[in-house]
């Protein structure tokens, strides 16, 4: 259910580095989202369900944090994400 580290850091060169563990973050983060909206769905304590979603909106503000971290250090992905934006708004329009 949760995201592992598939990698030997210490295989990857110290320029990489970073980039990696930042996209670890970035899927620990997702799962974590994942998680609390599954339960919320599940739960029928309206209360705890507001806490969940709460903790939830929190995990997606770290998905932020972190993918701003790494737009500053890969390029590559920048312009990446830009081409999947392009595809999409060409495939179904902005």
């Amino acid at each position: 259910m949760f995201s592992k580290i598939t990698i030997d850091i210490g295989k990857i060169g110290k320029e990489d580095s970073d980039k990696e563990l930042l996209r670890m973050a970035i899927a620990a983060e997702l799962d974590a989202t994942n998680f609390y909206e599954q339960m919320a769905a599940i739960t029928d304590n309206k209360d705890f369900r507001e806490v969940l979603l709460d903790v939830a909106r929190e995990e997606k503000t770290h998905v932020g944090e972190f993918q701003t971290m790494l737009l500053r250090l890969d390029e590559e992905q920048v312009i990446e994400l830009g081409k999947g934006k392009k595809e999409v708004e060409e495939l179904i329009g902005k």
